[in-house]
């Protein structure tokens, strides 16, 4: 049985700041606890106590059966290879971040980069909506402008979206570089718009006035699925 001080200490975690002191947070219901546990991820400890204890320590509007505490990965080295990467630029919605690394994990995509002010990959929404792929998707954080002329440098592409790009049908796609996503409320910023060589557009097919814009992680899925498929 928990004691109180536990209880309030796992609780905590729901916070950024808890989680960054701690270097902890929470996978929440039997699958999750299963991808931490199947993942490299070091799981701590596994809670499975009376419904109304679980409630006190969740996040989530209907407590789990079940709760593992994981301890947050130290960041990896920057080491790129030739390959395709993500970078997501002010990305702050934690479901639009959630579904992305789900689907740069359907994708095949390994690595995700974030700009430091994109919501933290650990938030309890965000692991919950990525379904268990946070656990097998590199997420890393860094300088995305720095990041884009690294890639420029070894002779990589830098893919942004914008609305007055290229429709991606017609664009000759690589199988390698970095596909930039901008924020959901402004898209990319400007230094990072900077750095990019290649400027896309998703094309509407609406006949009439249409929706003003894709979600993000709409746009990403869109994107990433006419990458792959070339």
């Amino acid at each position: 049985m928990l004691t109180n001080a536990e209880i309030k200490r796992l609780k905590s975690l729901r916070e950024k700041k808890y989680r960054d002191e701690y270097g902890q947070f929470l996978a929440e219901g039997e699958k999750m606890v299963q991808e931490a546990l199947a993942s490299g991820f070091n799981v701590l400890q596994i809670i499975r106590e009376e419904p109304d204890v679980m409630a006190r320590i969740s996040s989530l509007s209907t407590p789990p059966p079940v709760i593992a505490v994981v301890e947050k990965p130290a960041p990896r080295p920057l080491a790129l290879e030739r390959a395709l990467y993500l970078g997501l630029d002010s990305v702050r919605d934690p479901g639009n971040m959630g579904t992305i690394l789900r689907l740069a994990d359907w994708f095949g995509i390994s690595t995700v980069f974030a700009s430091s002010d994109s919501v933290e990959f650990y938030n309890p929404k965000v692991v919950q909506s990525s379904m268990g792929s946070i656990f097998r998707v590199n997420a890393v954080y860094c300088d995305l402008p720095e990041l884009c002329s690294r890639f420029r440098a070894m002779d990589m592409p830098v893919y942004g979206t914008f609305l007055d790009g290229v429709d991606i049908y017609t664009q000759q796609l690589a199988n390698e570089g970095l596909i930039v996503m901008g924020s959901e409320s402004f898209g990319i910023g400007a230094e990072v718009a900077a750095q990019v060589s290649t400027r896309l557009h998703i094309p509407s097919f609406s006949k009439g006035p249409g929706a003003e814009s894709l979600n993000v992680a709409t746009a990403t899925a869109v994107i990433l699925s006419e990458f792959r498929r070339r």
